[in-house]
């Protein structure tokens, strides 16, 4: 008895223990940061379990990131990184050497591919992130006035390269995923479609015990549809958060969800290795962006716009995708576009359809709503039609005149029984030289996508207005006509001058499915806003445009003399124009 028991205390002391992660608050000098001195690394692996790995100083690389911005340079001991370097996933975890936070795991060795190597943002420039005070922390977020992008340290060739996150996409098929990691690259973000989700909508904030090296992501989008890069935890102070160790977007002040993660897996490659995470619930707000770093604080979420897409024919079982995006204006109109191409796309419910019909309705308060629809020739239609409708929602979406962002956003998508592509072969006016009180013909002639011709004839009454004026008429959509009469969606931010003058120029766009018929004539307009005005007095237009040029502006354009719609829900890229000269 008394041998076996000698011999279980042997073996139990000889078993792995477990190591203790340093709870010590105490940052650590860059100046005491000598090569040669060994450290731990803390990060997660698989599951929701901080566990560390080993590193050694192989030194301080000063002012690597610009005057002051220095990265402590490491080698990767541990046979489970040496193999695959630092993983995208792994931005922020936190490095202790003697028990003291020393920095984070942040940047990447281009180059060299014998040994492992890995950057780490000092303690220090990681502190100054998190002390920062958000210059608007209860409001949305200010519009940026470029799109976001990938942050690279120090340049495209630069030897320090920032861990950029991965942007897991979750809740979507495939084919959706396909349509939309180019668009997402046009805005610097890596996206792919190998996101989970363990959240669902109304779930409540949570975050107790969240600590340094567990896991966490910066979601752009949660709910139904998720869009988030997931990083680690570098320190907590209280309900203060600093993570990733290197900038997310690089936006500044934010307003962005910090949602807890569950790592699935670390998917080894051999171009960049990345963790696949489940998001869970939103923990908190992330609201500074910078270049040592990502900070927030737990609790509350930020305020998100919230979005419902629902497809189906009226009448029979629906489909509702329901998610919240960040206004940020920029990522925002694209995410939503997800959402919609989900709904066309992505489900069994998902029908081909001959056609399609958007309506869209972007509702800032009771009172404050911008409603759209349009049309589109079965899914192949929509395909090519994705940046025109992106144009068209980002032009409602970027108000660039009040810090107010939409509320909800609802989309309809609804499938058509025909295809609704016509082809014009026949445009005829009556006339070229025509009396004013007489009435010109203009004949249409089509042919519906596989069907029959068909025609129609519209009447103009010659107003003795136009007498003595060579006029266009013109046949072309609403959106082109639009743009030739001066009337465009996007806006500069002098030249209107309130957030109701914005919304109602918005609602004076002309429908986009149809053709118009117009009568036109060249002219130049004056503008005050989005209201144009022809032939003003020379007198008024100068004195206007000293006191404001961007408000009172002169610009050549058509002016539409008479014009009515025709062919309504139906797709043509129709653009016919024919003079006719007005005589006594």
């Amino acid at each position: 008895m008394g041998r076996t028991f000698f011999l279980l205390t042997l073996l139990a002391s000889m078993a792995p223990v477990a190591a203790a992660q340093p709870v010590s608050g105490e940052m650590m000098a860059l100046s005491d940061i000598k090569a040669g001195q060994h450290g731990e690394v803390w990060t997660v692996f698989q599951g929701t379990k901080p566990e560390p790995f080993q590193v050694e100083v192989s030194g301080v690389v000063l002012n690597a990131l610009g005057p002051g911005k220095s990265i402590i340079l490491c080698r990767l001991t541990d046979p489970r990184v040496q193999d695959m370097g630092a993983v995208a996933g792994m931005s922020g975890s936190p490095l202790y050497i003697d028990g003291k936070f020393a920095g984070a795991l942040s940047y990447q060795m281009q180059h060299f591919e014998t040994v492992r190597y890995a950057g780490f943002t000092p303690a220090a420039d990681m502190a100054e992130v998190a002390d920062r005070v958000p210059s608007s922390p209860s409001g949305p977020q200010a519009p940026a006035d470029s799109p976001p992008a990938a942050v690279s340290a120090a340049g495209a060739e630069s030897t320090f390269q920032a861990m950029r996150p991965v942007f897991a996409l979750g809740g979507v098929s495939p084919r959706t995923a396909s349509i939309m990691e180019p668009q997402f690259a046009t805005l610097g973000l890596g996206v792919v479609a190998v996101g989970g989700s363990s959240q669902g909508s109304g779930q409540p904030a949570g975050g107790a015990g969240l600590q340094a090296g567990d896991a966490v992501s910066v979601a752009l989008t949660t709910g139904d549809i998720t869009l988030a890069g997931t990083g680690t935890v570098s320190r907590v102070d209280g309900n203060r958060v600093v993570a990733f160790g290197h900038p997310m977007l690089g936006l500044g002040d934010v307003q962005l969800p910090m949602c807890s993660a569950d790592v699935v897996a670390i998917l080894p490659s051999s171009l960049e290795s990345f963790k696949i995470a489940n998001i869970g619930p939103v923990i908190g707000c992330i609201t500074q962006d910078r270049l040592s770093a990502v900070s927030g604080t737990l609790g509350a979420g930020p305020e998100m716009t919230d979005v419902r897409v629902v497809a189906g024919r009226a009448g029979a079982p629906q489909r509702t995708i329901h998610f919240q995006v960040i206004r940020e204006r920029h990522l925002a109109p694209m995410i939503m576009l997800t959402g919609i191409v989900e709904a066309v796309f992505g489900s069994n419910e998902s029908e081909p359809g001959e056609g399609f019909r958007i309506v869209s309705t972007v509702t800032f308060s009771p009172t404050q709503q911008i409603t759209r629809e349009s049309v589109y020739a079965g899914q192949q239609g929509f395909v090519v039609g994705l940046y025109e409708f992106l144009v068209g929602l980002t032009g409602e979406l970027q108000n660039p005149f009040e810090k107010e962002f939409p509320k909800t956003v609802e989309f309809r998508v609804e499938p058509m029984e025909d295809n609704p592509a016509v082809t014009v072969e026949q445009f005829q006016v009556s006339r070229t030289i025509i009396r004013a009180g007489e009435t010109l013909q203009v004949t249409l002639g089509w042919r519906n996508y596989q069907g029959s011709e068909e025609s129609k004839t519209v009447d103009i009454p010659v107003d003795s207005s136009w007498t003595g004026k060579t006029l266009e008429v013109i046949v072309t959509p609403g959106r082109v006509l639009d743009e030739l009469t001066g009337h465009g969606r996007m806006f500069r931010q002098g030249q209107l001058r309130s957030f109701d003058a914005y919304i109602e120029a918005m609602k004076g766009s002309r429908p986009e499915d149809g053709l118009c018929i117009a009568v036109v004539e060249k002219s130049a307009l004056f503008f005050d806003q989005a209201t144009s005005t022809p032939d003003a007095p020379a007198s008024i237009e100068r004195i206007a445009a000293a006191s404001d040029s961007e408000r009172y502006q002169r610009r050549e354009a058509l002016v539409p003399l008479w014009e009515t719609r025709v062919l309504q829900g139906k797709v043509s890229f129709t653009d016919f124009h024919r003079s006719v000269r007005v005589v006594e």
